[in-house]
């Protein structure tokens, strides 16, 4: 795949945390629904061993940003979290 000006995208991998489950849901726990800020990329984290991998990450992506990580593990109930809060609600 290429953008708008035909440089090919670099795909880069995060790493999924483990499965977070409520009355037998599994919930869309992700690090990709960050948010970027002006100065900061807000991170969701789960209490999990791979929230450090997934901060330093996109910590390394934006280096012009602090990755800042913004505990998500009630937010995940409501089915997202941080970049799916930000959305517009329709009228």
């Amino acid at each position: 795949m290429t953008d708008q000006d035909g440089k090919r995208l670099k795909v880069v991998k995060l790493p999924m945390p483990r499965p977070v489950v409520f009355d037998g849901q599994r919930l869309p726990a992700s690090y990709a629904n960050f948010y970027i800020a002006n100065r900061a990329v807000l991170v969701p984290t789960f209490n999990d061993p791979a929230d450090r991998e997934a901060l330093a990450i996109l910590g390394r992506l934006f280096a012009d940003r602090e990755a800042v990580g913004i505990h998500a593990r009630d937010l995940v109930w409501g089915l997202g979290t941080l970049h799916c809060m930000t959305h517009e609600e329709p009228a």
